[in-house]
């Protein structure tokens, strides 16, 4: 899957959106990506799954982990097509954890699947909770990183897309300099 061919099925599927957006990182952005406007049609998650997945061939992953809520349904297509168990991480007071009853055997062989990456920092935070774990993290994938590859998670990370997407602090944000509104769609206020 080329990054022209993931793009357009965000496109097709009203998944990127332009606007003002405040993003999960509290950063401003003019475009967004609404993840769940394209995973909402199991064949597209599974496309994509499967192309993370194919990166991972050969890797024997056991374990494929998402942070909640945008990485549920890749995470657990990519998991899925690797033939892997898959758990997901939540915050509870600030921080993120497993929950739910959700173990790690030690050493377990573990892939990070996200949505869209564009600081990351959940991406790391779950990195951080499953090592505490027990886990081996093996590496992180996401369909989209909005980073251009300059985010660091603290292992090898690979996405389907990369977009050079620019992000502003909000105090020096060109769009709320001009008055326009900021909405923020994601999960998390």
């Amino acid at each position: 899957m080329t990054t022209d061919q993931v793009i357009e099925t965000f496109k097709k599927s009203g998944a990127l959106l332009e606007g003002h957006f405040k993003l999960t990182s509290g950063l401003h952005s003019s475009v967004y990506l609404q993840c769940a406007l394209v995973l909402q049609f199991p064949e597209k998650a599974e496309a994509f799954a499967r192309a993370i997945a194919d990166q991972y061939e050969g890797k024997q992953i056991e374990l494929v982990a998402s942070p909640a809520i945008g990485g549920l349904i890749i995470g657990h297509e990519v998991a899925r097509a690797l033939g892997a168990r898959f758990i997901w991480t939540e915050r509870q007071d600030g921080e993120m954890t497993l929950r739910r009853g959700f173990s790690v055997r030690p050493g377990e062989k573990t892939l990070v699947v996200e949505d869209v990456v564009t600081t990351g920092g959940s991406t790391r935070e779950t990195i951080v909770a499953l090592q505490k774990a027990g886990a081996d993290v093996l590496g992180a994938a996401s369909i989209i990183d909005r980073s251009s590859g300059k985010a660091d998670v603290g292992v090898e990370r690979t996405s389907l897309a990369s977009l050079d997407v620019k992000s502003f602090d909000p105090a020096e944000c060109e769009l709320c300099q001009q008055g326009i509104e900021v909405v923020k769609p994601g999960s998390r206020k």
